[in-house]
């Protein structure tokens, strides 16, 4: 196996002719979170610095925007495809599209099912999810009512950080899960809203996994503005900038999340579609690891996230 960073060093220099593509084709499903602004930054900073040219498209969360963006993007000359699919519908579409093109395919997060491109990097949701579940569920004790607030249904994430989570449900008999429900764009509206409601039906809760940080923070937000701060606490996904932030606070019942190496995942795509134009082999599936993160040590990945 060839590695892409070696051939980009084999190139002796930093330009799209050296590494033997000149424009990258970037879709994701929604800028406004920042856990996809934080994988664009890495894409772009990098690429930059190989003069290659990087063209984004934002679908908002919408599949049919998505679908049209990328083929788009497939009549503007594009080199490489780097995809983060919007949601479960119609996923595979944009694979399919780029590789009757004959243009290499780097699929981050998550997998479109039927049509994997020719990697897939996205972080191990599995092993981390537990992680976050288990500290929480700790926390309380290893006993008390739960509930689960999932990211889009069906996606790579969504699938696999549940996965980690029940596992850790399942090791402490003493936890009960109540609760569970799916939102569309893993948002802290979504997380507050949704939580407002379980706590409703079950105001006995003490323990809310939301599957991404903006679902957890929402959900701190829902169980502060109800009085319950100090029978609740929250776990999260992702380590987005403002959720660390939140953590080195610590001043709210959101109290551990898994952080991801979102920048680096960028940086990983794009060498990955530089050793894939080259003819180069590549893992099928390439899964950095996500670090768990309490208060005691989010001050490091605010000052530099990975």
């Amino acid at each position: 196996m060839i590695a892409a960073a070696a051939l980009v060093a084999a190139a002796g220099t930093a330009s799209a002719e050296g590494v033997g593509i000149k424009k990258i084709g970037l879709a994701v499903p929604n800028l406004q979170a920042d856990f996809f602004n934080q994988i664009k930054l890495g894409v772009e900073g990098y690429a930059g610095k190989l003069g290659i040219e990087v063209i984004v498209v934002d679908a908002k969360n919408d599949t049919a925007t998505q679908v049209s963006q990328v083929q788009d993007l497939l009549t503007q000359g594009i080199d490489a495809f780097i995809y983060i699919p919007a949601g479960a519908a119609a996923a595979a579409v944009p694979t399919r599209l780029a590789r009757a093109e004959g243009i290499p395919v780097i699929n981050v997060d998550r997998e479109p099912e039927g049509a994997p491109g020719d990697t897939v990097i996205y972080g191990e949701n599995v092993l981390s999810a537990y992680q976050v579940c288990d500290h929480i569920i700790g926390l309380a004790e290893g006993k008390g009512k739960m509930v689960v607030i999932h990211g889009q249904k069906g996606t790579t994430p969504e699938v696999q950080r549940f996965e980690g989570c029940k596992m850790a449900i399942d090791e402490n008999p003493g936890v009960e899960l109540v609760a569970q429900q799916w939102s569309q764009q893993w948002s802290p509206d979504e997380g507050f809203q949704i939580a407002q409601n379980m706590l409703q039906a079950n105001p006995d809760i003490s323990i809310i996994f939301g599957q991404a940080d903006g679902l957890a923070m929402g959900a701190a937000k829902a169980v502060e503005v109800a009085g319950l701060a100090d029978q609740i606490v929250v776990g999260g996904y992702d380590g987005d900038g403002a959720a660390l932030e939140s953590l080195v606070a610590c001043d709210t019942p959101f109290i551990v999340t898994a952080t991801q190496s979102t920048q680096a995942m960028g940086v990983l795509a794009v060498n990955s579609a530089i050793a894939v134009a080259n003819d180069a082999s590549v893992p099928a599936r390439q899964i950095p690891n996500a670090v768990l993160t309490t208060c005691d040590d989010a001050a490091k990945f605010v000052e530099k996230h990975p």
